[in-house]
């Protein structure tokens, strides 16, 4: 038995209405909370910069640490050295960022070039996928707008890291807070009327 092309992707475009409805006021208040959030990070981008360096160094210094504890008891593990000098290797890159803010900015913002390219093209072929649902149009603008971000940030590389980071982060929240929620806004209204 042979499902065409066509009725997959309609199952699957039933399937998501049927999730975003079924968590709209979810959605909405998640929109809402990233809509907030980007705004804080457009309007303060060198805090915003600086705050993502540091939470980034953070994160690579604790799951360091952790991953070395949970290797402990797996000192004979065949790959034991392989996975300790990851741990290691972690612990010292987050306490580099953490001491070197500025090429910790120019890092974050190369990770950031990769990070919004890769949204971008996903929010767009995720667009296309659900393409008759209402409201579809803004996911669409939502992952050109990541990718000419992208785009952007690489151009102006490594001068404007320093604001330019926190900038990006706070339009590519804003986007994906409004795309989301006239998304869920648009299937929970087709589910009242």
């Amino acid at each position: 038995m042979t499902i065409s092309l066509d009725a997959a992707a309609q199952v699957y475009r039933e399937a998501v209405r049927q999730s975003v409805r079924k968590h709209a006021t979810f959605h909405l208040v998640e929109a809402a909370l990233l809509v907030v959030t980007g705004i804080f990070a457009a309007l303060f981008p060198v805090v915003s910069s600086a705050a993502a360096v540091v939470t980034f160094g953070w994160l690579m210094v604790l799951t360091g640490l952790i991953q070395c504890l949970g290797l402990i008891s797996a000192r004979h593990a065949p790959n034991f050295w392989l996975q300790f000098t990851s741990a290691v290797l972690a612990v010292l890159l987050g306490i580099l960022l953490l001491r070197n803010l500025g090429e910790g900015l120019l890092l974050l913002s190369l990770l950031m070039v990769v990070f919004l390219m890769i949204e971008g093209i996903s929010k767009v072929v995720f667009a296309m996928t659900v393409r008759p649902l209402p409201s579809w149009t803004w996911m669409l603008i939502s992952g050109f707008l990541s990718i000419a971000l992208s785009l952007i940030l690489l151009a102006s590389m490594p001068v404007a890291a320093l604001w330019l980071v926190g900038l990006i982060l706070g339009i590519n929240l804003i986007a994906i807070g409004l795309s989301l929620g006239a998304l869920a806004w648009a299937v929970r209204q087709s589910a009242a009327g």
